[in-house]
């Protein structure tokens, strides 16, 4: 079988010179064994104030209960319920690109997979608080499990929607963290064979005894692709499943069918639109620029654009069911999101999500570090604002007009929130300091094929068609990690 050869005409997704395998390993261990630089002290005092904030708010929360929420009779949820399903919907990308890249062998997600696994595992953990949080009775959360029953029958209500909640997620926060801690046995080795006295022991404890050796290797390959092909079918399931806490309701403006495949969809518009956000900020503080290239913020701009125009028709499809329903009552709930009291969350909705993102169409967008950077904050805001819609919106105007009621967020919802972000970029500083934020291992398979270098030694030794050439020349122009003026002789 004739091995198989990169095309040259494809960009590189490791760019710079002089890079090898021990340059990669000192780039990308090199926030993890040196102290960390001022940005990162920085950001990591803004986001742990951030982490007070919500063990504070929290806290009170427990201890007044939830009726120091902004809550009433007839808006029963809102900002508690907006950020879980915000948070279970940016834990998306991780696994998608974790799993669905694997399985279908694209070399570009080597770059942004740890990074992206973390962030999963991050976001479910604030999503998580949410739901305890909001049980009014924290210290029965236990019984959400499937409890053994030598005291007595203590079967929850599987007809419950909630319970689907608490198997969806916890199934897949166990699944993502085993996909994520089995990725980096290989990188928590190296770590461990170039430290020294308790910086090694740690770090031995944590690689598990990973000797490197065929036999390992082809055991941890087996088990990446098993738990990429259970992790599958998990980001269909997840977010359906939230939806279902709608869907089977008799509210107007939740129950249709469109809800399972429009939440998965919105799911991994906002959770590529955080991944964009994190990596565009940590490849200029830790200079891995070579590593997340142009290329990845290219592709990772495509996903977006296509979720987010997914979600546009999702919108659409929407007021057309309400419309052809011939139902009074679903028909003024879309109509409300227009002229109602809470027009401007709606104009919020649509134009953060639909029409901002119609720009990516232009290249020169998708290339712009800065514009991507805006653009994925303009996205992650408007899904709030869609999750807001559909909640607050949609209940505080049911049947009776007697019971209409305005929602309005008192100082522990907005802090709850705040915070909730406090813990979750708290957790990620973290993470890339004591972890390596990028598979070194996998980066690694990328240098001898589809390296910068290795295509500029192609070049150079002339056996290449010079139409190819040319187009590969002309590509390279919209990165901002390659030295252009190296081939102009090339």
């Amino acid at each position: 079988m004739a091995s198989h050869k990169e095309s040259i005409i494809r960009e590189p997704l490791v760019t710079g010179k002089g890079i090898d395998y021990a340059k990669v390993t000192d780039d990308i261990l090199n926030p993890v064994e040196n102290k960390p630089n001022r940005a990162w002290w920085i950001g990591f005092t803004v986001a742990s104030l951030g982490a007070l904030l919500w063990v504070f708010a929290v806290s009170w929360t427990f201890w007044y209960g939830i009726g120091s929420w902004g809550l009433n009779k007839t808006v029963g949820w809102a900002w508690d319920i907006t950020g879980f399903v915000w948070w279970v919907g940016i834990g998306h990308a991780g696994t998608l690109i974790s799993a669905v890249l694997l399985l279908f062998r694209q070399k570009w997600r080597n770059s942004i997979n740890r990074s992206a696994e973390a962030m999963t595992i991050f976001a479910v953990i604030c999503a998580a608080t949410y739901v305890v949080s909001h049980m009014g009775r924290p210290w029965m959360a236990l019984y959400c499990l499937p409890l053994p029953n030598q005291y007595g029958s203590l079967w929850v209500n599987f007809n419950s929607p909630l319970i689907w909640d608490v198997f969806a997620i916890s199934t897949y926060f166990s699944v993502s963290l085993v996909f994520w801690y089995t990725g980096l046995l290989p990188d928590i080795a190296t770590i461990r064979d170039r430290g020294t006295g308790w910086y090694r022991r740690i770090y031995s404890i944590l690689s598990f005894g990973w000797t490197g050796s065929v036999k390992t290797w082809q055991r941890f390959e087996t088990v990446s692709l098993i738990l990429a092909g259970v992790s599958t079918p998990l980001v269909l399931s997840v977010h359906t499943i939230v939806s279902m806490d709608f869907a089977t309701s008799l509210e107007p403006g939740w129950h249709t069918t469109i809800f399972p495949p429009y939440f998965v969809a919105g799911a991994i518009f906002s959770g590529f639109a955080m991944v964009q956000t994190l990596l565009l900020v940590t490849r200029k503080v830790l200079g891995l620029e070579n590593y997340i290239t142009m290329f990845h913020i290219e592709s990772m701009n495509k996903i977006i654009l296509v979720t987010g125009s997914v979600v546009g028709v999702a919108y659409i499809t929407e007021f057309f069911i309400a419309y052809y329903s011939g139902g009074e009552y679903e028909q003024y709930t879309f109509l409300n999101r227009f002229i109602g009291p809470y027009w401007w969350a709606g104009c919020m909705m649509y134009g953060c999500n639909v029409l901002m993102t119609q720009v990516m169409w232009f290249k020169r967008v998708r290339t712009n570090i800065a514009m991507s950077w805006v653009l994925s904050i303009i996205v992650n805001i408007g899904m709030w604002f869609e999750r807001f819609v559909i909640i607050v919106v949609s209940l505080h105007r049911d049947y009776l007009p007697s019971s209409w009621a305005m929602f309005y967020p008192t100082w522990v919802d907005v802090s709850v929130f705040i915070g909730s972000i406090g813990v979750f970029f708290t957790l990620f500083l973290l993470f890339i300091r004591v972890l390596p934020s990028i598979a070194m291992a996998e980066v690694k398979l990328l240098l001898k094929e589809q390296s910068e270098e290795y295509k500029l030694k192609q070049i150079e030794e002339g056996h290449l068609d010079p139409e190819q050439v040319k187009f590969y020349k002309n590509s390279l122009k919209k990165f901002d990690s390659v030295d252009i003026s190296v081939y102009e002789n090339a």
